[in-house]
């Protein structure tokens, strides 16, 4: 289940309804789907055909040519040169559609003329961040992330970077029990 944080208005929601109004608000589309019992060996064909029924739902619904699986924990190799192409705060040319299947990660949102939005997501977590949104992403403690992802195209989905370096202000620290404020 989600967590929202907005450290600059000490806000801190936990609810999905108050999650899902919160984030419409700022033009992120948050929705729970359930999380499915899948074998601890299945493969990503596997993973993608338990969850067809939703996956057909959302290509429809959004547009979105293509699906694929991505599976990475602490072991992956060349982890750190991949989180460092998007913990960088961003943009795509297309939306960032993504249904996290297992593990965790923590998108952080700067919505235009607003606090920038931490969201912790985990399994069951569905989050639709639009073409043109700033943001970055990193994993949480446990560095791992299985996760359904969505593509309108895929050419469009390499990151634009803002070279803000607003990023530098928020620790890359899930909520779990503690979340690290900004620096002042």
């Amino acid at each position: 289940m989600a967590i929202v944080s907005v450290p600059k208005h000490d806000l801190q929601l936990t609810d999905p309804a108050q999650i899902k109004d919160y984030l419409s608000k700022i033009g992120i589309e948050y929705d729970q789907w359930e999380v499915l019992e899948l074998a601890p060996d299945a493969d990503d064909q596997a993973v993608l055909d338990a969850y067809a029924a939703k996956i057909d739902q959302v290509k429809q619904t959004g547009g979105y040519a293509s699906v694929d699986l991505v599976n990475v924990h602490s072991t992956t190799p060349g982890l750190d040169e991949m989180l460092n192409k998007f913990n960088r705060e961003h943009w795509h040319d297309e939306d960032e559609v993504r249904f996290v299947v297992q593990g965790q990660g923590l998108f952080h949102i700067h919505p235009a003329g607003r606090p920038v939005v931490a969201i912790e997501v985990s399994a069951g977590d569905m989050i639709r961040v639009p073409r043109g949104t700033y943001h970055w992403f990193n994993l949480c403690g446990s560095r791992e992330i299985k996760a359904i992802r969505f593509f309108q195209n895929k050419s469009g989905w390499a990151p634009r970077y803002t070279e803000s370096a607003e990023e530098r202000d928020y620790q890359p620290v899930c909520f779990g029990p503690v979340y690290i404020s900004p620096r002042l």
